[in-house]
């Protein structure tokens, strides 16, 4: 028999499991909803020195009680961290651990280290009640905790009432492992309207961070359900059928293409060999003109690893942008800025800033005509700009573009939401790239602005490109694509020439 043990995120306990724990049971499965101290009907247990240990040693207990042989650990959001913590302390007892819509925790990390906003953090440690209870949302703020997409309003009202104050100390503490953990076979289910799906881990793995190379191990397997972060009150029966197929070891593998090196790789547009200069972190693509010209600034997604070479402004696709730039006659600019994971948008918006200063200050350019041209999950970093457009910002473009976080991300308080900040645009023109193959999750966000700037009368123009997948300029060499990128170019340059 199969003994499930059931972990949920902050703020909730094992009743959130009820439904899911019924229809694991009518199949024959031993279910154990883990109530941790602090939640739920253990609430007065908690303390000051109530960490993240003390919820592993939880489930230690947990798991020592359990009987079957085969024990089968889900970690929901935040309940990965003791998850993983415990399996590392009982792997000969852990048959297989399941990732919930949860991320990938490594050894050193605590949650409040993987939270990407600055400004979340400091609030969750400086609101703390009583300097050591994080106070549960309202049910207005659920929503900023994940997708509450699928549940319906009675249970999240169920769930918001039943949240218990989370114990500062489980957010603060270093997960610690010993490399235990590592042997036991891995499952994922990815909530889609979350913004997690198994296209978005494969792009991330083809980029080459060495984090997240484990997850094309064959023992890994994963499944996708089309809804929010809180599957287990918005589709019990089906996340229920999940974690038995994830149990028997089903589930989808990565099997994810080398990334084709660099040199292999080739812009789509045919275009001669033209120097650059590099400056710093920027280089620049200069044509053959006297007196100041008008730029445009190619600013790359991510994330990108920090070891990983060559760097995105040696990648064929900004290297044949900022030609491309060049022999129409303005000054290309492309750049390396530090998205290297999701929390490091401040940062990159910085080098940004930089850049757009350094060559702004270029005699070679013409400091009032600037465009700023964004690609992928580089799109967020259009949010600044759109919130508050200087005067020589004389065009925005956006190619197949994340407009608005991914809600798994945990962005969705901080300033890097375009969609949000479209309103204050004005009458800045921007110029979108669409691609029919793109990355679903993406390709929602890009829908979620165009209907803002409908509502806003912002001032957008749409290019789509038939069949063109996500960075379509280095793989999809056909006569559409082209136009698209020529049709793209034209419209940018006729703004900064306007």
């Amino acid at each position: 028999m199969t003994a499930f043990v059931l972990v949920s995120g902050p703020f909730t306990d094992g009743r959130i499991w009820q439904e899911v724990a019924d229809r694991l049971r009518e199949s024959g499965a031993e279910v154990h909803p883990a109530t941790l101290t602090g939640m739920g009907d253990r609430r007065d247990l908690a303390g000051p020195g109530t960490n993240l240990e003390t919820h592993i040693e939880d489930l230690v207990r947990l798991i020592d009680r359990v009987d079957s042989g085969q024990v089968v650990i889900v970690g929901h959001d935040y309940g990965i961290h003791p998850v993983l913590g415990a399996a590392d302390r009982r792997p000969d007892r852990v048959s297989r651990i399941v990732h919930l819509d949860a991320g990938l925790v490594l050894d050193g990390e605590s949650v409040l280290d993987l939270l990407p906003d600055p400004a979340v953090r400091d609030r969750l440690v400086r609101g703390a009640e009583d300097g050591w209870r994080i106070v549960p949302p309202s049910l207005d703020d659920w929503p900023s905790l994940g997708s509450t997409e699928g549940v319906p309003a009675d249970s999240l009202a169920r769930l918001a009432e039943g949240a218990a104050p989370q114990p500062l100390g489980t957010f603060t503490q270093p997960l610690r492992l010993s490399g235990a953990v590592s042997g036991i076979p891995t499952s994922g289910i990815l909530c889609t309207a979350n913004g997690l799906s198994i296209a978005m881990v494969e792009t991330v793995v083809r980029m080459g961070d060495p984090r997240f190379q484990p997850l094309t191990d064959p023992r890994v397997g994963f499944f996708e359900l089309a809804t929010g972060h809180w599957p287990m009150l918005s589709c019990p029966e089906e996340l229920a059928g999940v974690l038995l197929r994830a149990a028997a070891g089903e589930g989808h593998r990565l099997t994810v293409a080398e990334r084709q090196p660099e040199e292999h790789r080739r812009f789509l547009l045919d275009l001669p060999e033209r120097p650059r200069e590099r400056v710093e972190h920027v280089d620049l693509y200069l044509p053959d003109a006297d007196g100041p010209r008008p730029a445009v600034v190619f600013v790359h997604g991510g994330p990108v690893p920090a070891e990983m070479r060559p760097r995105p402004r040696d990648w064929a696709s900004f290297v044949g942008y900022g030609r491309y730039a060049a022999e129409l006659g303005v000054v290309g600019v492309t750049l390396d800025h530090r998205l290297r994971d999701v929390g490091c948008y401040e940062q990159s918006a910085e080098d940004l800033a930089a850049a757009v200063e350094l060559i702004r200050a270029d005699p070679r350019v013409d400091a009032e005509r600037v465009a700023l041209w964004f690609f992928s999950a580089g799109g967020l970093l259009s949010a600044d700009w759109l919130a508050a457009p200087p005067s020589w910002l004389r065009c925005v473009a956006a190619t197949y573009a994340m407009l608005a976080p991914m809600p798994a991300w945990g962005l969705g308080e901080s300033r890097f939401r375009p969609v949000a900040a479209l309103p204050s645009a004005g009458g800045l023109p921007i110029v979108l790239t669409r691609v029919e193959l793109d990355i679903p999750e993406i390709a929602a966000t890009a829908e979620e602005f165009l209907t803002a700037a409908k509502d806003c009368g912002a001032d957008v123009e749409v290019i789509d490109v038939p069949l063109g997948h996500h960075g379509f300029e280095t793989t999809d060499h056909t006569e559409e694509a082209r136009a698209a990128v020529e049709h793209a170019m034209r419209s940018v340059l006729g703004h900064l020439r306007g």
